[in-house]
């Protein structure tokens, strides 16, 4: 009661501005309205970047371990660039390891603006070493955090951090994560809200894989390439729609049906067979 007796709009509204960040409350039409299917939707949302970022297209939230293994940064990555490139938005949390690497396979395709969540002031890089991708973030996408410019994170924040990842995405993707890991509560606040979730399997041995393992086993949904996220977000059906039409089967000679059909009946190689006419009749 004594904060919010001292509390100064204004200075809040310029502190803002100075930050170069836009402000939406949870009055304005421009809210996301997935925040609001939220318990506690944030009061207000500071942004920097773009804010046509957060409209209302079904993104897909990819997260994991901070201390991902080579395979792991590799799939988020791969993920990250496949779903951008296919005009899904990326959401995820900016940290190190998996969360890094998906919006880093975002910023090498062309398609949709990906979404970055902070803990903390979303004016200021977290951590500290993800500076470049921070302004990369800003200039193709958007920064968001429902903190006020400049606060430093504390642990509590990523929790509640997370449970904005998952209600900004229609899907949520776990990469990589141990039996104890943070990127889990994401998928628990997904389910809460009522949306899919999706796991990349990992080997047994790897305790990196511990927490992605135990999801499918209790029914998330495998999540192998881009495809696999694209049938979950969109059906079998939809996909394929979305995709570009097959190339067009090359009509052959007659000849060329020969040589072909013989060399796949093992009747010689390429070169063997138009030396010798007659194999291809045998």
């Amino acid at each position: 009661a004594r904060a919010h007796a001292v509390f100064s709009p204004r200075q809040a509204r310029e502190r803002i501005v100075a930050a170069r960040l836009a402000a939406l409350c949870r009055c304005d039409d421009g809210y996301p309205e997935r925040l609001r299917e939220l318990a506690d939707p944030p009061s207000v949302l500071h942004v920097a970047g773009n804010l046509a970022a957060l409209d209302g297209v079904d993104a897909v939230a990819i997260v994991g371990a901070r201390r991902g293994t080579a395979y792991g940064l590799e799939v988020s990555r791969s993920l990250g660039r496949g779903l951008t490139a296919a005009g899904i938005p990326v959401v995820s949390g900016m940290a190190m390891g998996v969360d890094s690497a998906a919006h880093t396979g975002a910023l090498e395709a062309q398609g949709a603006a990906p979404v970055a969540v902070l803990a903390g002031g979303a004016d200021v890089a977290y951590p500290a070493s993800r500076r470049r991708l921070h302004a990369e973030l800003i200039a193709r996408g958007c920064v968001v955090s429902e903190l006020p410019p400049g606060f430093t994170a504390f642990r509590w924040c990523f929790v509640a951090r997370n449970r904005l990842i998952a209600a900004l995405a229609a899907l949520t993707v776990v990469v990589e994560a141990t039996e104890r890991s943070g990127s889990l509560t994401t998928a628990d606040f997904a389910q809460q809200l009522g949306r899919p979730v999706g796991a990349v399997p990992g080997p047994v041995t790897s305790r990196f894989s511990a927490g992605t393992n135990s999801l499918l086993a209790a029914g998330a949904g495998l999540v192998r390439d881009t495809r696999d996220v694209l049938d979950q977000l969109l059906g079998p059906s939809d996909r394929r729609a979305a995709e570009p039409p097959p190339t067009p089967a090359v009509a052959l000679e007659p000849r060329l049906r020969c040589l072909l059909d013989a060399i796949e009946r093992g009747h010689g190689s390429l070169a063997e067979l138009t030396s010798d006419p007659e194999a291809t009749r045998q």
